[in-house]
C-alpha cells in the first residue's frame, strides 16, 4: 500500500479592463489583449436584444477585426436572458458554432451581452475542448458591477440555479462602460443592488459613498453609475483573487450575501422575477433578520432599506408567502438548496455592521416570518 499527493499550483491571470466604445478603431484594448494571447481565430457571440439597442454594433465588430492579424470566425446572434440557462440549447449551438468555426483551445470566444447570456456562453466555452478563451462584454449593470468579473459559468437544471457548470477564469473582460446607457431605466437601476451589496459586506467607505451620492445615483447620473459599477467589479473581484477561495470549495460565500432567498424567488416564480430584482428582496429579508434577531443595529438596518428604497429597489415579493399544504412558507427551502449547493454545513453571511460580517448556521424561522410580514408593510420606493 502507498500513497503519494503531488500538489498542482495554478496561476490565473483575471483581466478587467474599463474604457468606452471597445470597437472603435483607435481603441486598442481588445486588439491588445489578442495580441498578448497570440490566437489567430476569433468567433463572436451577441446577445439579441444588445444588437437590436446597437443598430451598427455587429458592422463595428466587423470592421474592428479587418484591421487586425485575428480572423473572424463569424458573428452570431443569438437569445439571452434567464430562458437562454433554462436548458442546454443555447449552449449546444455555441458548442455547435465553435466545432463549424474550428476554435481550438488559442481561439477566442467573444461573448457580448447580460449576465444570463455570458453564463450560457461561459459554460460552453469552458467545456468545448475542456476550455476555449472566453472574452467577455457584459452589457447590463447587473453583469459589469458582479457577475460579468465572476469566475462561475453555470446554466440552471432540476429547478435550481446554476446547478450545471463550472469555474473557469475567463481570459479577459471587456467592460465597455458605453453599453450601461442604453438599457432600460429599470434594468439600470436594478443592478446597484450588488454594488449596493458588495459595500454592505466588504467596504464601509464604499456604502457610504453611496449614501452620499444617493440622489445623482438614483438619477442615474453617467458618470456616478460608471463610478459606481467600477467600485463594485473590484470589490468582487478583489475577494475572488484575494479571498482565498476563488472555486468555492468551503462551505461560505461572502459575495452571495441575501442570495439564499433570491435564488429561490427565483425558481418559484419560474424566473419571471429577474435574479437582481430578487437579490434585492434577498438583501432586504437578510438585513432586517440580522437586525430583529440581535446581530445589527436597527438603525444600521433602517440606512440600508432607506438606500433601497431611494434607488428604488424592492424590498418584498409575493413569492416570499407562497405555503405548502403545511402552512410552511416554501422560500425558507432555499435554505436547504443553498447548503446542498456547496455541501457541508449551512452557512450565510450576515452583517455585524457595515463592512463587517460573519457567518451564521442557523435561522430562527419564527424571526424570518416576522421579518417577511414587516416588509410586506413597508411603504415603497420615494
Amino acid at each position: 500500500m502507498s500513497r503519494h499527493d503531488f500538489p498542482i499550483p495554478v496561476v490565473h491571470q483575471h483581466r478587467i479592463v474599463f474604457t468606452h466604445a471597445a470597437f472603435a478603431p483607435e481603441n486598442r484594448e481588445l486588439a491588445t489583449l489578442l495580441e498578448e494571447g497570440g490566437g489567430r481565430r476569433a468567433l463572436v457571440l451577441v446577445e439579441n436584444q444588445v444588437a437590436a439597442a446597437w443598430p451598427g454594433l455587429v458592422e463595428s465588430i466587423g470592421g474592428y477585426f479587418s484591421a487586425m492579424a485575428v480572423e473572424l470566425a463569424g458573428i452570431h446572434l443569438l437569445p439571452g436572458g434567464e430562458s437562454a440557462k433554462a436548458d442546454d440549447e443555447i449552449a449546444r449551438r455555441i458548442w455547435e458554432l465553435i466545432a463549424t468555426a474550428h476554435l481550438d483551445r488559442h481561439s477566442y470566444l467573444l461573448a457580448i451581452g447580460g449576465g444570463a447570456f455570458l453564463d450560457v456562453a461561459g459554460y460552453a466555452a469552458a467545456t468545448a475542448h475542456r476550455g476555449v478563451r472566453l472574452i467577455r462584454f457584459p452589457t447590463t449593470t447587473l453583469a459589469q458591477d458582479d457577475s460579468g468579473v465572476g469566475v462561475k459559468c453555470a446554466i440552471n437544471a432540476f429547478g435550481k440555479k446554476n446547478w450545471v457548470g463550472s469555474f473557469a477564469v475567463p481570459f479577459a473582460v471587456i467592460n465597455d462602460l458605453d453599453f450601461l446607457h442604453t438599457q432600460p431605466e429599470e434594468t439600470r437601476r436594478a443592478g446597484l443592488i450588488e454594488a449596493v451589496k458588495v459595500a454592505l459586506v466588504k467596504d464601509r467607505g464604499f456604502f457610504e459613498w453611496i449614501e452620499a451620492n444617493l440622489a445623482p445615483l438614483a438619477a442615474l447620473e453617467k458618470s456616478v453609475l460608471e463610478t459606481c459599477v467600477e467600485r463594485s467589479a473590484m470589490l468582487h473581484a478583489r475577494h475572488i483573487a484575494e479571498g482565498g477561495d476563488p472555486f468555492e470549495t468551503g462551505s461560505s460565500r461572502p459575495l452571495d450575501f441575501g442570495h439564499w432567498a433570491a435564488h429561490k424567488l427565483e425558481s418559484l416564480t419560474s424566473y419571471q422575477l429577474p435574479h437582481d430584482r430578487a437579490v434585492a428582496v434577498g438583501l432586504a429579508l437578510d438585513t432586517l433578520y440580522a437586525a430583529r434577531s440581535g446581530m445589527l443595529a436597527a438603525a444600521t438596518a433602517d440606512r440600508v432599506l432607506a438606500v433601497l428604497r431611494v434607488l428604488k429597489l424592492a424590498h418584498y415579493h409575493p413569492a416570499l408567502d407562497q405555503r405548502d399544504a403545511g402552512g410552511r412558507r416554501l422560500v425558507l427551502d432555499g435554505l436547504d438548496e443553498f447548503r446542498e449547493h456547496l455541501g457541508g454545513e449551512l452557512t450565510v453571511l450576515m452583517p455585524r455592521d457595515i463592512g463587517r460580517c460573519e457567518d451564521i448556521h442557523h435561522f430562527n424561522g419564527e424571526i424570518l416570518g416576522r421579518c417577511i410580514d414587516e416588509l410586506r408593510e413597508m411603504p415603497g420606493d420615494e
